[in-house]
């Protein structure tokens, strides 16, 4: 994502996401859009997502999966994108690292502050 453009649609692209999986997905899993990436040429974008509990990342992915096309015509109320991409949704295994990390770090200070 080069330019100015890019990264506002990869916002809105990640603000939609969220209020359609809020109003559309279940209440016993949590699945929250942490990026969005959209291709040069904005004809496609990945979607990433952070789920708990982990267990139910499975469940999550084809959920989304199966709805790629119903949130894609959500965004044509939504937006006013003069391109929407393609969609698809990834689990973000950065987030997942970062949490991991976040909780070394905290063993780490507990242990020092003892």
């Amino acid at each position: 994502m080069g330019n100015i453009h890019d990264k506002k649609v990869a916002t809105v692209l990640t603000e939609q996401a969220a209020k359609y999986i809020a109003r559309e997905a279940g209440r016993e899993t949590l699945i929250t859009p942490t990026r969005s990436d959209v291709s040069r040429d904005g004809k496609n974008a990945t979607i990433y997502v952070s789920v708990f509990p982990d267990a139910q990342k499975d469940h999550a992915l084809a959920f989304l999966k199966r709805h790629k096309d119903l949130f894609r015509d959500s965004l044509k109320k939504g937006t006013r994108l003069s391109r929407l991409p393609y969609i698809t949704f990834e689990f973000d295994y950065g987030e997942q690292n970062r949490q991991h990390l976040d909780e070394l770090s905290k063993q780490i200070e507990d242990g020092a502050a003892d």
